[in-house]
């Protein structure tokens, strides 16, 4: 925790960032409740979960490679906040939704929402060692990501409840929460050197923008390096079952334990205590971990996760489901603060964009595949079955992971994520 004070204390950029982390992400926790429970109120079928997660899932993936190549070309920080601004709009647009009473509304704006997200999300990963040092990304990373978790825990809980007041304030918070979070960006300084968009030291503004060209470039880069390729691998693995567990919180809160939206809120909440805890653990041991060590804790942690998701979607009780879901979670949550840190201190800045970006597309279209299957399936079979071949699945990530790195095919890379030189930081007090 002190490391976490002294990087805010010090840093001014990450502090501002964080800040409008936490507003933000919040906002987006009362989005994601009010939506499902909206969808289920409207149709009272698996069914329309599923298409409202694919009217997320597939404009990231269009929109991804896009959201890479831009962010490496122009400037990232400029980038964030017209994203933020766009959210702001189209999340007061699912309002409609509530007052037509109309389920395909829900679809239009979620993808609205998701055509404007890659550009914030991968654009917040790029610019994170850029503001921060190579003393300060472990713990920058670890702070983000618990901050994300603590958001889901504490953002999904207030969900519930101010849903049960009424859809349209959830609404008309997340858009709040997004003008926000603008505000906070627009407060960055930039960097002695650099500022926030790449040196191009090759090109000059006169050059053809070629967007297909530069994005094959970052995934050759992805390809040269071992380990950053395996990390991506994992994320797709992990999103074979990930996915399908995205629509089964749903389905296990409405159906199974039949607890309606603060059923849907708790488990949601007890999955983000989990990764809260499993963050914070992995800060703390983290960084003294060897290199080997590492890859043993990943693989691991992959075999805690699928179990617990097994026992979570097996057990007949609901407070013991949730502490599986949770338990299931802090195992994704060691090894994705891990993975990222790792990545933070090893991708060039001139991939960062791109790599970040691609991890996002190609999750994401996993993700997609699994829940069309998932939504398939709750159909003829019961939300229990499902989930134990979805935790089945991505536990299986391990069995990629240990022979990779039993047969010397994950080598220690350079380091090149962080340039000291690059980061501006400050003692002096936010206001």
């Amino acid at each position: 925790m002190r490391e976490f004070l002294e990087l805010l204390r010090q840093n001014r950029n990450y502090r501002y960032t964080w800040i409008g982390q936490v507003v933000s992400e919040i906002g987006d926790n009362f989005n994601n409740i009010a939506v499902f429970a909206l969808a289920m109120a409207l149709t009272h079928s698996g069914l329309v979960v599923t298409a409202v997660m694919l009217s997320r899932a597939i404009p990231a993936i269009i929109v991804g490679p896009l959201a890479g190549v831009l962010l490496d070309r122009f400037d990232r920080k400029k980038i964030m906040i017209a994203s933020d601004l766009t959210r702001a709009v189209v999340a007061l647009g699912f309002i409609l939704s509530v007052t037509k009473q109309q389920a395909w509304l829900l679809y239009v704006f979620s993808a609205l929402l998701m055509v404007a997200s890659p550009f914030f999300t991968a654009g917040r990963s790029a610019i994170l060692p850029t503001i921060a040092n190579k003393e300060e990304i472990h713990t920058a990373n670890s702070l983000t990501q618990i901050t994300q978790w603590t958001a889901v825990t504490i953002g999904t809980l207030l969900g519930a409840i101010v849903v049960a007041v009424g859809y349209t304030w959830a609404f008309v918070f997340n858009a709040l929460s997004f003008v926000f979070s603008a505000w906070a960006i627009s407060n960055l300084r930039a960097p002695p050197q650099g500022a926030f968009r790449v040196e191009r030291k090759n090109l000059t503004e006169a050059d053809i923008f070629r967007p297909w060209h530069e994005y094959r470039e970052g995934v050759r880069y992805m390809r040269s390096v071992p380990l950053v390729l395996a990390i991506a691998l994992l994320a797709v693995g992990w999103a074979t079952g990930g996915g399908a567990s995205q629509i089964l919180f749903t389905l296990f809160g409405e159906i199974v334990f039949n607890r309606g939206a603060p059923g849907i809120g708790l488990i949601w909440g007890s999955a983000g205590l989990g990764m809260l805890v499993g963050a914070a653990f992995a800060n703390s041991f983290g960084r003294r971990l060897s290199f080997a060590g590492y890859k043993l804790t990943v693989f691991m942690n992959y075999i805690v996760y699928g179990t617990a998701y097994v026992l979570f979607s097996r057990t007949q009780r609901f407070g013991l489901a949730l502490l599986f879901i949770a338990l299931s979670r802090a195992g994704m949550a060691v090894n994705s603060v891990m993975n990222y840190s790792f990545l933070l201190r090893t991708v060039s800045n001139q991939y960062r964009g791109r790599v970040f970006a691609t991890m996002e597309t190609l999750t994401w279209t996993m993700m997609m595949i699994s829940m069309m299957g998932a939504g398939i399936a709750s159909t003829h079979h019961s939300p229990r079955t499902i989930g134990t071949i979805a935790g089945l699945l991505s536990s299986s990530t391990a069995l990629f992971w240990g022979w990779a790195n039993w047969t010397g095919r994950l080598p220690l890379p350079e380091s090149a994520g962080v340039d000291t030189t690059e980061v501006e930081v400050h003692g002096d007090p936010m206001m």
